[in-house]
This record gives structure tokens, sequence and C-alpha cells, in this order.
């Protein structure tokens, strides 16, 4: 928990780490909507899983370009209007009345969410390496508390809002103008150049992340399945009826898993990057095989450890990637979150998929024999190092 004392007595850590949160707010508030949008639009799983895969792909073609934004605009000012857009655009798919619009719709939510992944990573990244100081897992833990609390006051106020467009426009206004106020603390911060690569696209000093940015493409992958996914699960699977239920699978992962990265920090100054990806990969195949029990309270428990086994991956493998010799902080993470979001563009368009034409528990089963694969990798991985 030290990270968080330094976090919450630092007022341009805090900013930083509000972006974080900012980002996942908007998500987790979107993603209870997702049974409202496929019911009003008369959709299947299937196009459910196109839909999100057109988010995806507006992070995955827009990531490769950040860098030059980093370099050429600025880190702190390209991540303070990457928050902003995306936080409007999120609005958008409450506008459209067909199936190709709504693709559009989160495709342009896609571009601006890239964007500011990689970015609001790399101000941690920097700020670390600049500092010697140790944030990067408390910082996604403002994302998973984000989520968590996106998730919690929506279910909450649900009922109060006769046009769901309503609510999303609250919770953007809200981003906006906590950016707004916060920014000045990130805003002229920029990448050191001396460090740089001379070549365009130095692919040898991007093979010692290779496997590192497997294990993103499959643990992203995970997590995006789980955002997405959880609510239809609970209600077509372990048939929840109640709408103020529904999202209690993602507000409990997303609440371990805040809890799990504010500890992270300080577990992995002691246990070291590979020793920490190990182990939480081997409880998410626990958390996976209690989530297909199909009973309901096994199930939830399931989702909670689940958020504790991924909470402190992610973090750890940005980092690895943001200290990457003779690379910039933005190159090697929008490298390895580049394949990472490729998990997250495939992940909810796969189950969406094995839904139709089998069942959206056997795409749960899928997920399951990802991870336990991420797991066999990563044992090698740390008997190599």
């Amino acid at each position: 928990m030290g990270s968080l004392r330094v976090i919450f007595s630092n007022i341009r850590y805090f900013s930083i780490t509000w972006l974080f949160a900012s980002v996942n707010l908007m998500v987790g508030t979107w993603v209870l909507y997702i049974p409202h949008i496929k019911e009003r639009l008369a959709l299947n799983d299937a196009q459910i899983g196109i839909a999100l895969f057109c988010l995806s792909l507006g992070v995955l073609l827009f990531i490769p370009i950040v860098p030059w934004f980093s370099k050429h605009v600025g880190l702190g000012k390209t991540s303070f209007f990457a928050v902003i857009l995306f936080s409007a655009a999120y609005i958008l798919p409450f506008f459209v009345s067909s199936f190709i619009l709504l693709c559009s719709a989160l495709f342009v939510v896609g571009i601006f969410l890239g964007i500011t992944d990689v970015t609001m990573n790399a101000l941690v990244s920097v700020t670390e390496k600049r500092d010697v100081s140790h944030f990067m897992s408390a910082a996604h833990g403002f994302f998973s508390l984000g989520g968590a609390v996106g998730a919690i006051i929506g279910s909450l106020l649900m009922p109060f809002f006769t046009n769901p467009m309503y609510h999303m426009a609250c919770m953007a206004l809200l981003i906006i103008v906590t950016n707004l106020v916060l920014q000045k603390y990130y805003f002229k911060v920029t990448e050191d150049s001396h460090h740089e690569e001379q070549s365009s696209f130095p692919f040898k000093l991007l093979k010692p992340l290779f496997v590192v940015a497997f294990l993103t493409f499959v643990i992203m992958g995970s997590e995006g399945s789980i955002e997405h996914w959880s609510t239809l699960y609970l209600v077509e699977v372990l048939e929840v009826a109640k709408d103020n239920q529904i999202g209690l699978g993602f507000i409990l992962f997303s609440t371990c898993m805040t809890i799990g990265r504010f500890f992270g920090d300080a577990v992995s100054e002691k246990l070291g990057s590979l020793k920490i990806i190990f182990w939480g990969i081997f409880i998410a195949v626990f958390a996976f095989v209690a989530i297909l029990s199909r009973q309901f309270y096994i199930s939830l428990f399931g989702f909670a450890l689940l958020g504790i086994g991924l909470s402190v991956i992610i973090p750890e493998l940005f980092r690895i990637a943001g200290n990457t010799k003779n690379i910039s902080s933005s190159r090697g993470i929008s490298f390895v979150s580049g394949l990472g979001f490729l998990g997250f563009l495939l992940g909810p368009v796969g189950l969406g998929f094995i839904s139709k034409q089998f069942s959206l528990w056997a795409s749960f089963l899928f997920l399951l024999c990802m991870v336990t694969v991420a797991l066999i990798i990563a044992f090698f991985k740390m008997r190599k190092a």
C-alpha cells in the first residue's frame, strides 16, 4: 500500500492515475448497458461480438501511431486530449439506430481508447524512471477501481435513468471536468529521446518483447472478455433475472482486481515481475474453473478470484515493456499493448461466435484453455530467468 501513499501525497502522481480511473469509469458504465443495446437493436451474440471487434479494431489500428503523437505533440498533451475525446465518443453508441452504426460508433471509441491507454501507461513508465518510484500496479488499480465504481454506481442509478444515454453523458461530463482540472500536472510531460532507437522499426530491439506481448495478448483478451461478456454470462448461463444483479460478476472481478493491484507494487518488489506473472496466471486458471461450475455463488467467487489473479499481470508486463533497453517507453508499450489489444479484439468476437455455435459456457471454457497455455509459457519463461 506504500504506492497508494505516494499517489495520494503527490498531486502529480494522482493526476496520472486518475487517467486510468477515468477510462474504466466509462467502460464500467457501458458494460451495464450491453444487454440493453443488444435488445434494443435486436442483435444476437455474434453481432455483439462483431461490434466489440470494431471497438478493438479502432484501438489496434491507431496504436502504432501513438509513438509519433507522443514525440511530436507531447506525451502529456496526447493523453489529455485522447481521454477527453474518448469520454465524449462513448455517448455515440446510444444514439445509433442500426447494427452498422453501432459498429462505427464503437470503432471511434476504440481509436481514442487505444491512444489513451498507451500514453497513460507511458506517463507512468517515464515518471517511474525519472523519480525512481514504483506505482505502475497501483495506477492499474485505479483503472480497476474506476470499473468497479462505474459498475456499482451505475447499477444503483440505472432505475433512475429512463434513457441510458443520459447516464453515459453524466459520466462523460464528470471525466471531462476532472481531467480539465488535473491536466496541468501532466500536460507538459515529454519522453526522453536520447535512448530512442535509430531505425524506423527496430525488430531486433523488439525481439525480447515477443513472449511478453503474447502473454499480454492472452491476459488482455481474458480481461476484455470478462468486461464485455460477464453480464450476459450471468443472464444467459446463470439465469439471473434482476437488472441490479446482472453486474455482480463484473463488480466482484473489478473490486478484487483493484485490491490486488493496490498491493501489487509491494509484492512485485519482493518477488520480481516473472514470479508474480506466473502465480497470477496460476490463480486465474482455478478461477475460470469456478466460473464454469454453473453454480451462482461459486461462479461469483470465480469472478472475484479471477480479479485477484489477473490484477498484477498486465502492470508487470507493461513495466517490462516500458523498461526495455534502447526503446522508448511509448514504443515498447505500444508494441506490447498492440498485440494485447489484438487479444482484446479477438477475445470478445471469438466468444460471440463460439457462443452462437455452441454456448456462452463453451466460450468461457475456451478462455480457460487459453489461460492454461499462458501458464505453461510463463512457467518456462520463469525457469529460464
